[in-house]
């Protein structure tokens, strides 16, 4: 599979610094980035794999087999090369996103 979904399994979602801690036990780290409403990312791919998790609103990935909608607290791993796009939901989104390479 060249993605991985996981919703987050508290019934309250990570702030920022939760999910730093989290990355950071992973050796990564990042940066957090928003969108408003309806907007959308065209189809394209990373030389990295791709490690996001939604903090508030939401966002569908489109990827090949599938599309992932994201809700706060999940977490999305897009492997190196997965041409994917997006769309942001009603609400906005914020989303914290690292790299992983190799």
């Amino acid at each position: 599979m060249s993605f991985r979904h996981e919703p987050w399994p508290g019934d309250e979602p990570p702030d920022e610094h939760r999910v730093k801690s989290i990355l950071a036990r992973e050796g990564l780290s990042g940066y957090r980035w928003s969108n408003g409403p309806g907007d959308r990312y065209g189809a394209h791919s990373h030389p990295y794999t791709k490690v996001l998790y939604c903090l508030q609103g939401g966002i569908a990935f489109h990827l090949d087999t599938a599309t992932v909608n994201l809700r706060p607290g999940d977490r999305l791993e897009v492997e190196a090369g997965e041409i994917h796009s997006a769309d942001v939901g009603p609400a906005g989104v914020v989303c914290f996103e690292a790299a992983r390479s190799g």
